[in-house]
């Protein structure tokens, strides 16, 4: 009459109690282990839990045969900071690379990662720098999450079964492993979605907005983020928001202003929401985290949008208590896709009121009738239906790899991102000397010169590409060419409208839009294609990734080469030609 299972007290499978049945134990590997003790992941990682044991019967023990359900990274020894394979032109560039960034040699772990786990972009002959979109998988987290399904029977976690209470044992591994990486102290918990949208959309519909409440966030933000204000407006709740900068983000005082201006009022006030973006997807601003602890202490429910700031930066919430987070696995090691999750205080869960129930998420309901129980445990209620359980082991493991390699990244990525800054800034078109493309990011200010050392910024360069004459070339023909040339890359708004007005000057343009606008009919009214080019680095990104993508600028300023290329453009979309 209520969910599909029914657990009995002895084998419910909660954050509370695990059942008392025969174990598998999964091991680390000895390999794993001596690179998160022999590097200066090793406290990041030692925070994490060791793997949980597995319930299995007796008579299904894999007692003889152990699985190792870890990766062999590679072993300790020094080895060349210099890419394998690079090209001849690029061997000088690279090592002025290194005399401007030395502290670039510091990640070399980096470059074992990409020809072990990444050595299918080379192959390929691919350059991926779209990282904002979706971090590409390691290999071996395939080949792991592969071996296990090969050898394990998983069932619906909505039963009791030994096949479903290894599903749920798998969930509530990944569960434990989520606050672990986060540093999540007690009381938080973790609800599984399908993306960090999902996450966010599970406290829209659920915030208990009213009249009199207010809705804060800032301009430079998600989509996701902005639909939030759809349900705050239906339950009468005012929207305010945090302008954004030229550069994108928000100004800490107009921030503290804006916040202060409409914070809840005594304690029997409705409740307000502040969402924050963590790091903008399109201009590369990292917002201060402390606008978190501002915002509670003025009587804020907090909510961070995290998608775009968990892949690259160490998140702490034993420092940054936020109420609830949004993120996405895929954008942080690349699968599986299809999973993200809220990971939230169980407090502020409770306050929650879901507006709907379903499988999964009730104990008794009354058919026909009104009454309806929902589950005791509070992140059941909120995962609607059967949770992705085929899958979730693969969260735990993707955890444990980007745990080894997360403070590399940082001093890598922030190299890396100013060395493209500066050679795309220096680029100059054949004919008329004028500069081939305009950044319009955020640029980073500080220098990152040690492992564990965090960014000011991202690792997103939001430009446009300009014709000799300065005028815009159109995104649309940036992107066939780039892929012409087996590059990555993405264009548009990039579902951030905040933060593209900001960056292309439009904002007032913004403002004055009709409420029947259309993105054809807003292009018209510009007279040109909206959106930038951007670029976003990542996981696997090195030194060749950001070579090719200046080379590639370099033939977009080389008249003949850019014609050619324009000319096969114009001939495909006339359906004359490639």
């Amino acid at each position: 009459m209520g969910n599909s299972h029914s657990r009995s007290p002895s084998t419910a499978l909660d954050s509370h109690h695990v059942p008392t049945v025969p174990v598998i134990h999964r091991k680390r590997s000895s390999a794993f282990s001596a690179l998160t003790l022999g590097c200066t992941s090793a406290p990041y990682a030692a925070s994490l839990p060791s793997y949980r044991e597995y319930p299995f019967r007796e008579d299904h023990s894999f007692s003889d045969r152990d699985e190792k359900r870890s990766f062999d990274p590679p072993p300790l020894y020094a080895i060349s900071t210099t890419p394998d394979i690079i090209e001849d032109a690029a061997a000088d560039a690279y090592k002025a690379f290194l005399k401007e960034h030395p502290q670039y040699a510091l990640t070399w772990t980096l470059d074992a990662l990409r020809r072990c786990d990444f050595a299918r972009l080379d192959r390929n002959g691919e350059t991926y720098v779209d990282y904002m979109g979706g971090s590409l998988y390691p290999e071996s987290l395939i080949r792991v999450h592969n071996v296990f399904l090969q050898r394990s029977i998983l069932g619906n976690t909505h039963s009791v079964s030994n096949t479903s209470q290894l599903s749920a044992a798998c969930a509530m591994e990944a569960r434990q492993a989520v606050l672990s990486f986060f540093r999540a102290p007690p009381g938080y918990t973790v609800v599984f979605t399908a993306n960090a949208t999902g996450a966010l959309k599970l406290i829209g519909e659920s915030f208990p907005f009213g009249v009199g409440s207010a809705y804060v966030l800032g301009a430079d933000s998600h989509n996701s983020v902005h639909g939030i204000r759809q349900f705050a407006k239906r339950r009468g709740a005012a929207i305010s928001y945090i302008d954004s900068t030229d550069v994108g983000g928000f100004d800490a005082a107009e921030a503290k202003a804006v916040l202060s201006r409409h914070r809840p009022r005594g304690e029997s006030a409705p409740p307000c929401l502040f969402a924050m973006t963590g790091q903008s997807n399109i201009s590369n601003s990292k917002n201060p985290l402390s606008m978190i602890e501002f915002a509670a202490a003025q009587g804020y429910y907090t909510l961070l949008d995290a998608a775009a700031l968990a892949p690259t930066s160490v998140i702490n919430l034993s420092e940054t208590p936020v109420d609830a987070m949004a993120i996405s696995f895929y954008k942080m090691f690349g699968f599986p896709t299809g999973v993200g999750a809220l990971v939230v205080k169980e407090s502020f869960l409770a306050r929650l009121e879901r507006p709907w129930f379903a499988g999964g998420t009730v104990d008794v309901v009354q058919a026909p009738g009104s009454i309806v129980t929902l589950t005791a445990e509070l992140y059941e209620r909120f995962e609607d239906g059967t949770i992705n359980y085929l899958n979730l082991p693969a969260i735990t493991d993707g955890l444990r790899f980007l745990s080894a390699y997360l403070p590399f990244l940082p001093l890598r990525l922030s190299s890396l991102t100013r060395h493209l800054i500066t050679s795309l800034s220096e680029l100059r078109h054949d004919t008329t000397g004028t500069p081939v493309v305009q950044i319009l990011s955020r640029r980073p200010n500080k220098i990152v010169r040690s492992v564990g050392e965090q960014s000011d910024t991202g690792s997103v360069v939001a430009l446009l590409f300009l014709s000799p004459s300065g005028q815009m070339i159109p995104n649309s023909f940036v992107e066939y060419a780039a892929s012409r040339h087996n590059i990555s890359l993405r264009t548009g708004c990039m579902c951030n409208p905040g933060g593209a007005a900001a960056l292309l000057g439009l904002r007032d343009a913004m403002a004055a839009l009709p409420c029947n606008a259309t993105l054809h009919a807003f292009e018209q009214e510009m007279g040109r294609e909206l959106g930038v080019v951007r670029i976003s680095l990542g996981l696997a990104s090195d030194f060749r990734d950001v070579w090719r993508v200046v080379q590639f600028a370099k033939i977009m300023g080389d008249g003949a080469a850019r014609t050619a290329l324009w000319d096969e453009w114009l001939a495909g979309k006339t359906g004359l030609a490639f």
